[in-house]
């Protein structure tokens, strides 16, 4: 439970499937975490909840509790939900941003009673759970029903089409609402640094995005030779929906070694079981047309591969974050409970500076800054 970043009773909702009573486990479950049934998909467990099992630790072998989550949640997503609006409290409250924080935070104010303004730049809600996570993580389209599942509860009016700064002013939102989250996530993308400021890379991040939208694959560009530059969950995806699309060889470039990526050791383990090298301590130097070079990291060495297609996961950055809220390392200062510089105005998940790059974690800071909003508009009430 304290390796869990939603804190969700993993004993309980065990013991629960055990005695046959899977609704009930499911409870436990989204009574933490609304969008447990993504994380049990996307979750990296075994660097969570799995990694501090007794069993893990007692034996090596963990009971494997991202695919009992999985079993809890799927059994109930075609059921209503086991949550009601509370009476309504005549609050309102603009959520801008409709990923995984986003939408934890919206669904928990409006159960408890307050109308909700979901506001997001794309012209689909779901954030990162749609756009950015592999196809064969998240099938049969996972993402949009869970999310018309959690709109279910009522109270929450989506808006899309909808991009702070440049649709919406933060001064305007306060003037309109009586509370503003933020949860805009990390729209730019690190460039490459080459030889003749040459980058002809494409991002990872947009290319998962076409490919998640599509709806049969077949217009997606797959190079024979892909290489992905970067260590994270991002490049893992995009390597391994490159194999499965038909690339021929798919090469993981990371400047450091393996210790050091961000991506767990069981994403390592998928992404070379399906075919993929991964290349440690290489730098990117040069690009040209169908090869790129590296160079062994800290050293003069130079290594050269096939490339046809080049896509950069190295890392996003905070656009569009308003001049008049505090920043800390490039993302927006926020304290325990999500509150930023500027009274009245929340933030979380990506863009905000407990971020890990997890749904998991994304889902806590967004169902906790509900609770301090709920808290604060309705004191003295």
């Amino acid at each position: 439970m304290t390796a869990c970043p939603t804190s969700i009773d993993i004993p309980l909702f065990i013991r629960q499937i055990a005695t046959g009573t899977e609704e009930a486990a499911a409870k436990t479950i989204f009574d933490q975490n609304i969008l447990g049934g993504m994380c049990a998909r996307v979750c990296p467990t075994e660097t969570l909840c799995e990694q501090v099992c007794v069993r893990e630790v007692a034996e090596g072998k963990p009971v494997e509790i991202g695919r009992l989550q999985r079993f809890a949640t799927d059994s109930v997503m075609d059921r209503p939900q086991p949550y009601s609006r509370a009476a309504e409290t005549g609050k309102t409250v603009a959520v801008v941003g409709a990923g995984p924080a986003g939408l934890a935070c919206a669904h928990r104010l409006a159960m408890h009673g307050h109308s909700v303004t979901l506001l997001d730049a794309r012209a689909k809600a779901g954030g990162l759970n749609e756009f950015g996570i592999a196809a064969y993580k998240s099938t049969d389209d996972f993402a949009q029903n869970e999310l018309n599942w959690l709109l279910s509860i009522g109270g929450i009016t989506v808006e899309t089409g909808k991009a702070l700064g440049a649709d919406l002013s933060l001064g305007q939102l306060q003037q309109d609402y009586d509370a503003v989250f933020l949860s805009i996530g990390l729209a730019g993308v690190n460039a490459l640094t080459l030889d003749g400021n040459h980058d002809g890379a494409i991002d990872a991040v947009d290319w998962i995005a076409e490919m998640r939208q599509s709806k049969d694959k077949t217009d997606i560009a797959v190079g024979r030779n892909v290489v992905v530059i970067g260590g994270g969950m991002t490049a893992v995806d995009a390597a391994v929906q490159s194999k499965l699309l038909g690339a021929e060889t798919v090469t993981i470039a990371y400047r450091k070694g393996k210790e050091n990526m961000s991506a767990s050791e069981y994403e390592q383990d998928l992404a070379t079981s399906k075919g993929v090298h991964i290349l440690f301590n290489a730098t990117p130097k040069s690009l040209s047309d169908g090869a790129i070079t590296f160079t062994r990291t800290g050293t003069d060495e130079e290594i050269t591969l096939a490339a046809d297609q080049v896509m950069r996961a190295i890392g996003q950055t905070l656009e569009a974050a308003p001049e008049a809220i505090a920043l800390e390392h490039g993302k927006i200062k926020i304290d325990e409970v999500g509150r930023t510089s500027v009274t009245g105005v929340w933030a979380g998940g990506d863009c905000a500076t407990g971020g890990e790059d997890l749904t998991v974690t994304a889902v806590a800071e967004g169902r906790d800054a509900a609770e301090d909003i709920h808290a604060t508009l309705m004191k003295g009430e």
